[in-house]
């Protein structure tokens, strides 16, 4: 296919991949042959283009063989400029080098594998560490009791050998948990497997979890079963039980009993651990040598493994707790164990106190910051002699809020929030409450957030009245808990009942033009019993308004059609009051088109004026070199 038909010689060509000037693709023109051969020979060589000449020439370089049909035409590509990439109509195959651990770019993001991660705020990760309790509390309380007690690790030897590789397997299994478990950079959460594992790598906590599961049980070839002492680097695991405490502590509904019981699980380990060491040495020293260690087995009662570690862990209460009631030690040993022990009491006692002081100035804090502090308030009456039926009424208040816990001051609690937090949190609340109002019905939710962080939450004691008839609405209330009556004037006879869901005092909040009974409140209404409410004051709903005027003319079309169902709507007074405004609106309109005319005609005479009063600088000025000129002259 390389050859020129008619040539006498095969017309050579010069291959793509060479490194020659643009004009490597022209081909050469033959050194004889005839005009038709020299036309003939460019098509046909151009579909041989890449070929060398002989018998390769029909093969292109870099493409498969055959791929175009027999005596097809084919176009020659345009020489690509230095520097620039060569287009391709269809797919090309790139010759990059990828980087090393980067998807492969024939397979979208989506298609990449992905493999699971877990968030350490997570529910997952959370189950998975009070799993990981377990083995840790076990490797702490059981292998230093079967070291100091031989007997009960040969009677149970293949008990404990079951529960320490399982223990084991979940340490191994803690730390495939570390190589899935994300991290923050930045605050976001890295889910890269690689990153992730490049971290835990580089960590100190990979060095001590691989200490942790260490095979030391190979020594029992050597030492045999009876040394559970050769699987202590299990305690080096410690850490994460630590972090599963706090992560409980700060999940838990109930912290200050959670720190309570880690304080006394603390505790019973300390005394755990001195009376298995105290029933070791008594080992050493010989049972029953003195009255200081434990009694000898043939003393009835002792035989028992129960009996053993019972008066073991009596015995280090009495020491760690200085009560003083134990035999005075006799031998060296036993005096260094004794003093070691009230060292450690004295220590322990001063962190229990700290713990158990910290634990409680919580409590009173968050009491303090839920309820308001009565003590303040009865010293206050008391000084003011203030009748002791009104004491006992406010005392009566503070105790159901307590009692029942009942909160008056949320937004004191959710200051620290964020604002769009804070936000998320009262509309779960009380948005439910808000939208049974049919005022408030059809709002867009924007508008609806926004009142939501205005209401205030009111606990009304049994015969206190929540609004007297003629007074001046500032608020209206919504029942979130207890029942109202609506009474005469008298304060007995009942007109009616309003419970749990309802509304009362909407119409107040709102300005309509019209209203014939103005702002005052038409009824009386009195709690019945404790009664909890939410209060929205007219001046936090102005100012919401303000910024949803839509919804303002909204509110108010519907507060009218409720004066119109219940004939509390004066039309004639509406209209003329609108007619009124309409007049002053007008009247305001002239009075701002006047002042725009007597502006411009105060531009325009003070435009005058400057110019008159350049035109007056000139002419002085010209005066003056007129005067100078007039000297000049007269002096020769």
């Amino acid at each position: 296919r390389g050859w020129a038909e008619g040539g006498s010689r095969p017309v050579p060509f010069r291959s793509r991949r060479s490194h020659d000037s643009p004009a490597r693709w022209a081909p050469t023109p033959p050194r004889s042959g005839g005009a038709s051969g020299s036309h003939e020979a460019a098509p046909r060589a151009a579909a041989g283009e890449g070929g060398s000449g002989g018998a390769g020439a029909g093969r292109q370089v870099g493409r498969r063989p055959g791929r175009w049909p027999r005596g097809a035409p084919r176009q020659r590509r345009k020489p690509t400029p230095p520097g620039e990439a060569r287009r391709s109509d269809g797919p090309t195959r790139s010759t990059a080098r990828r980087p090393r651990g980067a998807p492969s770019p024939s397979l979208g993001q989506d298609q990449t594998k992905k493999s699971w991660i877990l968030d350490p705020s997570g529910e997952h990760y959370y189950r998975w560490l009070g799993l990981m309790v377990a083995p840790i509390l076990y490797n702490w309380i059981i292998l230093i009791c079967r070291s100091c007690f031989p007997e009960l690790q040969r009677q149970y030897r293949y008990v404990w050998l079951a529960l320490d590789y399982l223990g084991d397997l979940l340490y191994l299994l803690d730390i495939a948990v570390h190589f899935h478990t994300g991290f923050l950079e930045q605050g976001v959460l890295v889910q890269d497997q690689a990153q992730i594992r490049r971290r835990y790598l580089r960590s100190s906590t990979f060095r001590w979890d691989l200490l942790s599961v260490l095979p030391t049980d190979l020594l029992y070839v050597r030492l045999g079963t009876a040394v559970p002492a050769v699987r202590a680097n299990r305690f080096l695991r410690s850490p994460r039980f630590f972090e599963a405490c706090d992560l409980i502590e700060t999940r838990t509904a109930h912290p200050n009993s959670f720190r309570i019981t880690k304080l006394m699980l603390y505790v019973f380990v300390a005394i755990h651990w001195n009376g298995c060491l105290y029933f070791a040495l008594s080992g050493f020293v010989g049972y029953g040598a003195d009255d200081w260690v434990c009694p000898n087995a043939s003393r009835p009662g002792f035989d028992r493994h129960l009996r053993q570690y019972l008066h073991s862990f009596y015995f280090s209460t009495l020491i760690l707790t200085t009560v003083g009631d134990t035999p005075p030690p006799q031998r060296e040993e036993e005096f260094l164990f004794m003093a070691g022990g009230v060292l450690l009491a004295v220590m322990g006692f001063a962190s229990i106190m700290g713990s158990v002081t910290s634990v409680v100035s919580n409590m009173s804090r968050a009491e303090a910051t839920f309820y308001p502090n009565h003590d303040l308030v009865k010293s206050y009456l008391r000084a003011h002699c203030v009748r002791r039926r009104l004491q006992h009424h406010v005392l009566r208040w503070y105790q159901h809020l307590q009692m029942n816990k009942k909160m008056t001051n949320e937004l004191e609690i959710l200051q620290h929030l964020p604002e769009r937090l804070r936000a998320e949190v009262a509309v779960s609340i009380h948005l439910p409450t808000l939208r049974k109002v049919q005022l408030f019905q059809n709002c867009e939710q924007s508008l609806l957030e926004e009142l939501v962080l205005k209401l205030r939450p009111q606990v009304y004691s049994p015969g206190e009245y929540v609004c007297r008839k003629g007074d001046v609405g500032r608020e209206m209330y919504f029942i979130r808990e207890g029942r109202l009556a609506v009474v005469a004037d008298d304060g007995v006879t009942q007109y009616a009942v309003l419970g749990e869901g309802l509304y009362f005092g909407e119409i107040s909040i709102i300005n309509i033009k019209g209203n014939k009974s103005g702002n005052r409140r038409t009824a009386n209404i009195k709690s019945i019993g404790f009664s909890d409410l939410f209060c929205l004051s007219k001046e936090d709903l102005a100012e919401v308004l303000a910024e949803f005027p839509d919804a303002k003319a909204m509110l108010e079309a519907k507060g009218r059609e409720i004066l119109l169902k219940m004939d509390k709507l004066d039309v004639n007074a509406e209209a003329a009051e609108i007619a009124l405004q309409q007049e002053q609106a007008q009247r305001t309109a002239a009075l701002e088109e006047a002042l725009d005319v007597l502006q411009t005609k105060l531009a325009r005479v003070l435009a005058g004026l400057e110019s008159s009063a350049f035109k007056m600088a000139l002419r002085l000025e010209q005066l003056e070199w007129q005067m100078r000129g007039w000297g000049e002259g007269a002096e020769p």
